[in-house]
């Protein structure tokens, strides 16, 4: 199976030991993208201090990695979430509903005790091309 790993600087750049995707050529052509803080792309900056701006952000850095990938979100088939607190649930629905309102892949969330650089969210999608 070809693996084509996918790297954009319209997106923050991997903190870590991995690739922001990777596309499976013969498996159906899937993108994997990491999981996506809430980090400005231009600047490295972590976003903090509103859940819904940092939503926001971070479905914007997996938009751009699947893009990257010659996939875009209609594209997506499955989203995991990761949240330091559930009570932010609510919030982050009203932004997830604005970027998957009539397609709505499959959905995980998750309260987690930390995320990494101290993010509140972290936001990774399966997308099938």
């Amino acid at each position: 199976m070809a693996l084509i790993p996918i790297s954009t600087s319209k997106a923050p750049a991997a903190v870590g030991p991995y690739s922001q995707g990777m596309k499976a050529m013969k498996a159906g052509n899937i993108i994997y993208t990491s999981g996506q803080l809430p980090i400005v792309p231009e600047t490295g900056e972590l976003l903090k201090g509103d859940i819904q701006k940092e939503t926001r952000l971070c479905l914007e850095n997996v938009k751009a990695v699947l893009e990257e990938g010659n996939a875009t979100l209609k594209d997506v088939v499955k989203v995991s979430i990761y949240i330091t607190d559930i009570k932010n649930f609510p919030m982050i629905n009203e932004v997830y509903e604005e970027y998957f309102s009539e397609h709505k892949p499959a959905r995980t969330l998750v309260e987690v005790s930390q995320l990494p650089k101290g993010g509140d969210i972290e936001i990774e999608a399966i997308a099938i091309l």
